[in-house]
């Protein structure tokens, strides 16, 4: 038995490598998920080929007893058998019902939604508050008190923890984090997903969502964050004032897209600032330099670096003391017009040296690709990635950019498109080093494409159970085809291997071989089905932990294997007489010529 399904098992363990490994070596985002995938793959297949040509004949002549009777064939693989032998009298048939299945799946490509990672449905989230520029503590602290109350009336919310501000005491006033005393974080623990039976983490958003909508004078965002929560989408372009003014049509336009959540911009706010204009002239002749005009201003307003702070010096620990004036001082024109500037000459009050004025600008400029830009964070709120991002590119503002202007997809958006192309190229790969194997393995180059086109099989049971379980095509289907494809393959070598072996080993015309390999290895490849449909089945209904990253890739796996065992079993053999039919007609065309020039050589040699 080990001789005899050798060349299968050996064929298979290289087809699988073959399919897993050039996974390993994608690039980009979509490699750091992929690579371990591939390898650990790869090498779990391996090692399977060892222990299936050493371990398991060993314990099958230990522990397998001689059987007493011989054993009866199951009712069904007479009904097979009988399917098969009509499949095989009725080729033509077969094949355009075969195709006819494929080509109606793939149109269902277009109507199925597309994403990069699906969204979770674990018991945490979070509410993060953003007040205007310039807002204080006490006015952030108020705020976030009425969204606590509004959101901790929602039932499935069972503890909710506020944190306000991100600055440290004594830090640098300049860095980001120092200047958050207007943001407020809610972290929210839920209900388990098992005690809110159909609500899901995203729809329970949507209600926190609504809760908070009514709380004036702050900016709310619901969920963690995370990239698989919203769609970022960016425009860049060199004159600030053309993009703002733009940016602004467009955030007003994304507010009408249907479904989604929250939009907010990175222009859309204005930060009060102290505007200095210093009168370089006068302060060249007082020997002021504009780096003394702005440590001034500085120090006064928002404090001293901490390495120049002085230190109140405990027994376990060191307290910065900051010194600056206090907020309503700083709000005081005509005192900071009399703070001292240090000179070359003596302290110069500053209103001798400059104009002080209170304005507004940006609360933020950020720039991609060295381009000024401006960032829309899009809320998904249980929308596809794909079906946003499509309806926002079909607004008018974004159709029709203004010269100068240019729009891009960052985050999950582009990862997305990294994942496609990745993708294809890694199943490309595969599928032409399955073929190289292939054959090397079977001494063929016509045979493996037979096995191959369980491949073409799989694919549309796949999309057809994407579709009829309402699954997004992302990442994790992507896994799920790869591991299908290897399973698929697996069950055709299966299926030509001992059609070649009958025929060579058994002398069988081509159509007992094809009805005894159907015989003898319908219920290897039904086993193998069924098994891995039951181990998948759990994860596909989603028992045990959060299953919105597995989910796809098992229903992905349970419709590829449901139609590519059906049509293996039936439609591989059909294509296996197709493709024999080439070759026959190859070898007698190559015949034909061999006698037309053998006669023809003497006589021209003569």
């Amino acid at each position: 038995a080990a001789d005899e399904i050798g060349l299968a098992v050996i064929a298979t363990t290289f087809t699988l490598i073959a399919v897993f490994l050039p996974t390993a070596f994608m690039t980009g985002v979509v490699g750091k998920f992929f690579v371990q995938f591939g390898w650990t793959a790869a090498i779990a297949v391996w090692f399977s080929l060892v222990v299936a040509r050493m371990l398991t004949p060993m314990m099958a002549a230990y522990l397998l007893q001689p059987q007493a009777k011989q054993e009866r064939s199951p009712g069904w693989l007479a009904l097979y058998l009988r399917w098969a032998a009509w499949c095989l009298r009725h080729r033509w048939v077969t094949l355009a019902a075969a195709a006819a299945f494929f080509v109606g799946s793939f149109m269902l490509v277009p109507l199925l939604p597309t994403g990069f990672i699906p969204p979770d449905d674990l018991s945490q989230t979070q509410v993060t508050v953003t007040l205007p520029p310039g807002s204080t503590l006490a006015q952030t602290r108020a705020v976030a008190e009425q969204a606590r109350v509004a959101v901790q009336k929602n039932p499935h919310v069972k503890l909710v923890y506020t944190a306000i501000g991100a600055g440290t005491a004594g830090g640098d006033p300049f860095a980001p984090q120092a200047q958050e005393v207007r943001r407020a974080t809610l972290t929210i623990n839920m209900t388990h997903r098992s005690q809110r039976p159909g609500l899901s983490k995203q729809a329970l958003e949507t209600q926190l969502r609504d809760a908070v909508a009514e709380i004036p004078g702050a900016r709310f965002k619901v969920g963690l964050g995370a990239s698989s929560e919203k769609y970022v989408l960016v425009l860049a372009g060199e004159d600030g004032r053309v993009l703002v003014e733009h940016a602004k049509q467009v955030e007003r336009e994304l507010r009408s897209i249907p479904g989604i959540g929250g939009v907010t911009s990175t222009s859309s706010l204005q930060r009060p600032e102290l505007i200095v204009r210093p009168d370089f002239a006068r302060a060249a002749d007082l020997g002021v330099t504009s780096a003394a005009i702005a440590d001034t201003l500085r120090i006064a307003t928002a404090g001293d670096y901490d390495q120049g702070l002085a230190k109140l010096n405990l027994a376990e620990r060191q307290v910065p003391v900051v010194v600056r004036l206090p907020a309503s001082a700083r709000e005081d024109l005509d005192l900071l017009q009399r703070l001292p500037v240090p000179g070359a000459r003596g302290p110069v009050m500053l209103g001798n040296l400059a104009s002080l004025s209170l304005e507004s600008g940006p609360a933020q400029i950020d720039r991609y690709d060295r381009a000024r830009n401006v960032n829309f964070e899009i809320e998904l709120n249980q929308q596809p990635l794909g079906e946003v991002e499509k309806a926002a590119f079909e607004l008018p503002s974004l159709a029709h950019l203004p010269p100068g202007i240019t729009r891009t997809s960052v985050g999950d958006a582009e990862a997305m498109g990294e994942l496609f192309t990745g993708f294809a190229l890694a199943m490309g790969a595969g599928i032409l080093c399955i073929y190289f194997v292939l054959v090397l393995l079977f001494h063929d180059f016509v045979q493996p494409v037979t096995i191959l086109a369980a491949l073409v099989m799989s694919v549309p049971g796949a999309f057809l159970a994407l579709f009829v379980t309402h699954t997004a095509i992302s990442m994790p289907s992507m896994i799920g085809l790869i591991m299908l494809m290897g399973i698929a393959t697996k069950n055709s070598i299966l299926l030509v291997d001992y059609v070649i072996l009958a025929r060579r080993e058994h002398g069988l015309n081509r159509f007992d071989a094809l009805l005894d390999a159907c015989r003898k290895r319908a219920r290897p490849i039904i086993m193998t089905t069924l098994a891995m449909g039951a181990g998948m089945t759990p994860i596909a209904i989603g028992l045990g932990v959060d299953p919105s990253f597995r989910a796809p890739m098992a229903i992905v796996v349970i419709g590829g294997l449901i139609t590519s065992t059906f049509l293996s079993l039936l439609v591989v053999p059909v294509v296996f007489t197709f493709v024999d039919d080439g070759v026959q007609a190859l070898q007698r065309l190559r015949r034909r010529g061999a006698r037309a020039a053998g006669p023809a050589a003497p006589r021209a040699a003569g």
